[in-house]
């Protein structure tokens, strides 16, 4: 199935563009998904999974809801959905 994801600040950087396609398993969860990202970009090795857990102060939203509201990384995925990946922002 084919989903959306999308991407910000440093992590755009990362992967080289705002927002991409990608098709997945029609049993891919979020997590599935966090960790390919990892193996297939060196700027996100590291930077989106900690222990099987999405990493503190990161952001994954699905269709703008943020997953840790769901089910963290075994939120599942439907065709159409949108994945957005917000690095950690600091700031005074």
């Amino acid at each position: 199935m084919e989903i959306d994801l999308r991407f910000f600040a440093t992590f755009r950087d990362a992967v080289g563009e705002k927002e991409r396609p990608r098709t997945v398993a029609d049993d891919a969860t979020v997590g599935d998904v966090l960790a390919a990202l990892e193996r297939e970009y060196d700027g996100l090795e590291g930077q989106l999974l900690e222990d099987g857990a999405i990493r503190p102060q990161l952001s994954v939203l699905k269709n703008g809801r943020n997953v840790v509201h769901m089910t963290g990384v075994d939120t599942p995925l439907e065709a159409g959905d949108v994945v957005s990946v917000f690095p950690p922002v600091a700031g005074g």
